[in-house]
């Protein structure tokens, strides 16, 4: 008989054409990896079944931990327990100064180090960058897509918040890069929320995307028709989220419970977990209990959604602000936004979704997962870019979050691409020289949309050398600005009447060097082994820790019941070599000596066994099984 191969409307039918993509949702207290499988999206779950990846890392002595099992670490040893990264990623020493409020890392100044520009975190590990840290989250949701899907990977669409600047968006690929993730393109993360929600509902017409995360808020207003989502404009804070709601918590709590002497790591991420466990619950009820103990703080009370309101309101007003600035720049009224949809663990927070209500003057869309929403936008741009859908007519049209310029003379911006300009782009503007006999030009780019130099941010400088020497005024500099779909950029300078030009690629101060990326992907390849031996080692030491549990448990039980004095002995003295060994560092050992301990203890399972049986069977006959056995069988 023939075998014929059939596949889904629109898919492959030849298996090995359907290249493997990924869409990733790297967040600032969760982050997720999706993709597409038999025409459907689909976030994939770890090994236990849970789909969010708490974005913490901690560095252990000799190991690092990712998610879950790093958020043990969060209060006992929180100077190497990391959260919140994201809001590092791109930021200077200057600009990371106002977090130390909430997190109390401490940091390393770049002037200090002539190899690094990048402010690092002194860690048991060493001391890390933001971009090395997210690398660590994204290898691990890299790992988690390869296991599930049974190969690697031809790409990912990474997202990012919508006012991530050009060196937010650099470090983001940077991480990408050290986690060995070929990146087919970021993705603004309310474009990823509108794509998912436009392909779910069909819908059509103005759409605002309010999306309000554990450390950045953005608002898009995107306009979907026939397949083409266009961002008109964008808003937003990327130092504000759910961790500054906690914050406010945990400073009303200090107030309330009259607390002196709470500057130490733990005790205030104590406290900023307690914040977050009473903000959630109040999103179900309207009052919640708070018991606080630790070291010498023990205060108990409770806290209801008036205070609440109280203490939040001032920020929630401030994610207004920025929808206001986006329906101004969009040029649209609010009665012209069709839906509003929220997105983000965030939005969750009841008052949030009453400001937002009141300030739209309608209900937000409520229905979909907030917190998977970005990560399957994702995954349909990525099974797109991939080329798994060739006849897909889906049009992304982004925009750049903040102006693009040089510096001119008396330290003023001269814009050439304006905020909001739909992506990707290519301007110029003509320039020319100030002075007879000018022979070179500095070229100094700035983003933001303020006019002074020193209130914009500094991106890049270079020079255009070697053009012959003019009058004041008679040379022609053409000033050019292109930005990639990514919206990453490329400025390039050339005097018209000679063609002398020069050009760069846009490296943001705050973005990891050539050099330094070079030598962390050497020092990974190098380590590779290392680390698979280290990995290799724990779970069989984790194996270990199982099989001595599971012994115990037993021997309490039934130990002295069912076996003999010498056999008791026996299993003891090889369960304390497997104590003994257990830390070493040869797996093989530790392996051999866990099958020793049970070949050891077979006769004393098989004894358990028995005697479970028995006691199961007391009372009943072997008559009884039988006849059950028939009557359901009659049944079926």
């Amino acid at each position: 008989m023939a075998l014929i191969q059939i596949a889904e409307p629109g898919e492959s039918t030849t298996a090995h054409q359907h290249k493997l993509a990924v869409g990733i949702d790297l967040g600032t207290t969760n982050s997720l990896v999706a993709t597409v499988r038999s025409g459907d999206v689909k976030t994939l779950p770890d090994a236990d079944g849970r789909h969010l990846l708490p974005s913490v890392v901690h560095y252990a002595e000799n190991e690092v931990h990712v998610g879950v099992t790093a958020q043990q670490f969060s209060v006992k040893d929180p100077l190497n327990t990391i959260i919140s990264v994201k809001r590092f990623m791109g930021r200077g020493i200057d600009d990371i100064a106002v977090e130390d409020a909430h997190y109390s890392y401490k940091f390393t100044n770049p002037a200090s180090n002539a190899d690094s520009v990048v402010p690092r975190i002194k860690t048991r590990a060493g001391d890390l960058s933001a971009v090395e840290i997210s690398a660590q989250i994204l290898k691990t949701l890299k790992q988690r897509a390869v296991e599930t899907l049974g190969d690697d990977l031809t790409g990912a669409v990474i997202t990012v918040p919508a006012y991530f600047d050009d060196a937010q968006r650099q470090a983001t690929k940077d991480a990408a890069r050290l986690a060995d993730i070929n990146v087919l393109r970021l993705l603004n993360e309310p474009t990823a929320a509108a794509v998912a929600y436009g392909l779910d509902s069909g819908n059509e017409g103005v759409i605002a995307v309010f999306d309000l995360g554990g450390g950045t808020f953005d608002v898009s207003i995107l306009r979907l028709h026939k397949g083409v989502f266009e961002v008109l404009a964008t808003g937003g804070d990327s130092a504000l989220g759910g961790d500054d709601f906690d914050y406010e918590i945990s400073r009303w709590i200090i107030a309330q419970a009259k607390f002196r002497d709470v500057d130490s790591p733990e005790i205030k991420r104590y406290l900023m977990q307690q914040a977050r466990s009473a903000k959630e619950a109040l999103a179900e009820q309207d009052i919640v209990d708070i018991k606080i103990d630790i070291e010498h703080c023990q205060w108990t009370g409770t806290l209801n959604r008036d205070t609440l309101k109280l203490l939040l309101t001032p920020l929630v007003k401030k994610t207004l602000l920025s929808c206001r600035r986006a329906l101004r720049d969009a040029e649209v009224e609010k009665k012209d936004i069709n839906e509003v949809i929220m997105v983000g663990g965030s939005t969750r927070t009841l008052l949030v979704r009453e400001m937002v209500a009141d300030f739209f003057e309608r209900e937000p869309l409520t229905s979909i997962d907030p917190d998977k929403v970005v990560a399957t936008g994702a995954a349909l741009q990525a099974d797109v870019l991939v080329g798994n859908k060739p006849d897909d007519e889906m049009l992304l049209l982004d925009v750049i979050p903040l102006s693009l310029g040089i510096e001119t003379m008396g330290g003023l911006v001269e814009k050439i691409i304006h905020r909001n300009t739909a992506i990707p782009v290519a301007k110029a503007q003509d320039f020319t020289t100030y002075k007879d006999g000018q022979t070179a030009m500095a070229v100094h780019v700035l983003q933001g949309d303020r006019e002074l130099v020193s209130d914009s941010r500094s991106l890049a400088r270079f020079e255009l050398r070697g053009f012959p020497p003019q009058v004041a005024g008679a040379a022609r500099i053409r000033v050019t600005f292109q930005v990639d779909a990514d919206g990453l950029l490329i400025v390039s300078a050339c005097e018209e009447n000679s063609g002398v030009e020069a050009s760069i690629d846009v490296k943001p101060s705050y973005g990891l060097s050539d050099t330094e990326i070079e030598r962390m992907l050497r020092e990974s390849m190098e380590h590779a082994e290392d680390d698979m031996h280290s990995r290799s080692l724990r779970e069989q030491q984790v194996e270990a820790e199982r099989v001595l549990q599971a012994l115990d448990a037993a021997m309490v039980v039934d130990g002295d019941q069912l076996l003999s004095v010498v056999e008791k002995a026996e299993i003891m003295q090889v369960r304390q070599r497997l104590i003994d060994i257990k830390a070493d560092s040869d797996k093989e050992i530790i392996k051999q000596t866990i099958k020793q301990l049970e070949d050891t203890c077979e006769d004393y399972v098989a004894r358990r066994m028995n005697s479970n049986i028995k006691t199961a069977m007391q009372g009943h006959s072997i008559e009884e099984y039988a006849t059950d056995k028939k009557s359901a069988a009659e049944e079926s």
